[in-house]
């Protein structure tokens, strides 16, 4: 095919582009072939010299498969073009596709991107006919038409505000589909009727943002390497803007964008009252919720979950806003009444034994894969083995051993006693006391002694809750270590609508659970925290049953 190209080259030198470079009049790419020329003659030789060539090599062009296009002054000029006694068609007569791309006469892409629109409007019409759950319609939005619409809006050229009609057509649906209320959405009457000052949108800018992702780069590179959360100084290597070559650079810009985006809404969140309540706190470990999570969820869990996050479940106090009910106050107490009043504030609740029993419920979960992990064995380790020295007067460091299993790992007599059912006495061979810690396990062989303490807050108060319960027990610890004994205490955290904290990871993995044992545990955890939660919601204004 090259040296067809090469052949039909001599013909027409091709035409000049904008930017002073001069394009080459035949270009080929597998068995495609286009020819540009300044003038339709030059056009037909080529053409001609082409057909020659091609049949010299034993091929044959198709004319029913081409296109022909002529400009005139900036207007396309019908013009015939003819391969042995075929005329190609021109785009006027018969637009052409290319790469999911159509080209018609008008040289726009007005007209494909309306086509583009109308045709997600018929898409998602047949999905919201189709008669399945919602969470199955949504999926196949995810799977099947989101894939095939991001194709046509990098490809054409789609103002931002057709874009934004685009994303509003979706989000109907989706909302939906998966029952979210009215109040998420700026067009519901009661948060319009609030008279609430919104800043107006803005219209995004490529040749800004990528200025301003190139300047981030740059400077990244005059700060040098820095810590990233948690990670310590040096942890990570970053990929320096100066250095890199083009495709590297390319790609750093994007991501950066990505960044770039992802702080914004960061910002944005944080700045909103019910919202962004949850990112305002580090103690809080972000969640994603997968396609798996969701096809695990009951229909009323999954908006249960998607209405307490932002706190638009119909408390007295959203209520009172939405302009439904003049009672601002809980049924049980009589104070105001808001979410977080009904799952972990009310004094009448608390008495009777409500937020007990679900804080028992998520204890369970967590003594049952602690115990598991007590009475799992250990692998067998076929490694070589190497003595430790150790100096006069110090002692052996017993941390996370070669195994994996943590400190469960340093000892094989491990006991564990859980405060479930019945009143749980802390072992007296450690240390006397009335205190009452949900789990402890202790190592006679090793006096090794582990304490677990857990809370249910509000996701907002776990750092509150963690130094609480931390200063709770620190006389317990110190009395255990005048004993000799080696003492770890780990507050954890696990919130009302299911956000485990970071000091539960923590905890888990210096136990020894870890890897995909501790993700199923946790998923369990956040199940517990949210069905419990759910069911406290529930029996917010009735009698307790526990049935």
């Amino acid at each position: 095919m090259n040296l067809l190209v090469k052949s039909a080259e001599k013909m027409s030198r091709g035409p000049w582009m904008r930017a002073g470079i001069r394009q080459p009049p035949v270009r080929a790419f597998m068995d495609d072939m286009t020819i540009s020329t300044k003038t339709a003659v030059e056009a037909r030789w080529t053409l001609k010299e082409i057909e020659e060539l091609i049949s010299w090599a034993r091929m044959k062009i198709k004319p029913s498969k081409s296109r022909s296009v002529v400009l005139k002054k900036g207007r396309v000029t019908n013009y015939d073009f003819q391969l042995g006694q075929e005329i190609i068609p021109s785009v006027s007569e018969k637009p052409v596709k290319c790469l999911g791309k159509y080209f018609d006469d008008t040289l726009r892409d007005t007209k494909n991107t309306t086509n583009t629109v109308e045709q997600l409007q018929q898409w998602m019409d047949a999905i919201d006919k189709s008669g399945l759950p919602g969470k199955y319609k949504t999926w196949i939005y995810q799977h099947g038409v989101l894939p095939r619409i991001l194709w046509p809006l990098q490809v054409y050229d789609v103002p931002m505000s057709r874009v934004e009609a685009m994303e509003r057509l979706t989000t109907k649906f989706l909302r939906r589909w998966l029952a979210i209320p009215q109040c998420f959405n700026g067009k519901d009457e009661k948060v319009r009727g609030a008279r609430v000052n919104l800043e107006a949108g803005r219209k995004w800018s490529v040749q800004d943002t990528f200025r301003e992702a190139e300047l981030r780069l740059k400077q990244a590179d005059i700060v040098g390497n820095v810590a990233v959360g948690r990670l310590g100084l040096g942890t990570i290597t970053p990929t320096r803007w100066g250095t890199a070559g083009k495709g590297v650079q390319r790609k750093l810009v994007q991501k950066e964008v990505r960044v770039m985006e992802e702080d914004s809404r960061m910002v944005k969140a944080v700045g909103m009252k019910k919202q962004g309540s949850l990112v305002n706190s580090e103690a809080v470990r972000q969640r994603k919720v997968t396609w798996n999570d969701i096809w695990s969820m009951e229909p009323n869990r999954l908006q249960f979950l998607l209405r307490s996050v932002y706190d638009v479940l119909p408390s007295p106090t959203n209520l009172a806003v939405w302009g439904l009910s003049d009672d601002l106050n809980c049924k049980l107490c009589g104070k105001q009444a808001n979410l977080e009043h009904i799952l972990s504030s009310c004094s009448v609740a608390l008495s009777e034994g409500r937020y007990t029993w679900r804080h028992d419920q998520i204890l369970s979960v967590l003594a049952d894969s602690l115990e598991k992990a007590r009475k799992r064995p250990p692998p067998k380790d076929k490694r070589l083995k190497f003595i430790n020295c150790v100096r006069a007067g110090e002692r052996e460091k017993i941390g996370s051993t070669g195994d994996g299993r943590g400190l469960l790992g340093t000892a094989g007599d491990w006991q564990m006693r859980a405060d479930l059912k019945t009143r749980m006495q802390f072992p007296t061979e450690v240390a006397s006391t009335n205190k009452r810690p949900d789990i402890v396990i202790w190592s006679l062989a090793s006096r090794q002694v582990i304490v677990v303490e857990l809370t249910v807050p509000w996701e907002e108060r776990m750092e509150d809750a963690y130094e609480r319960k931390m200063g709770k027990y620190q006389v317990l610890v110190a009395d255990c270590q005048e004993r000799g004994w080696r003492v770890w205490c780990f507050p954890v955290e696990v919130g009302t609508l299911g956000f485990v904290g970071q000091s539960l990871l923590r905890a888990l993995r210096v136990i020894g659970v870890i890897g995909l044992e501790r993700r199923q545990l946790i998923e369990r955890l956040s199940r517990e925290a949210e069905i419990s939660s759910l069911w406290l919601w529930r029996r917010r204004e009735g009698q307790w049953g526990r049935q």
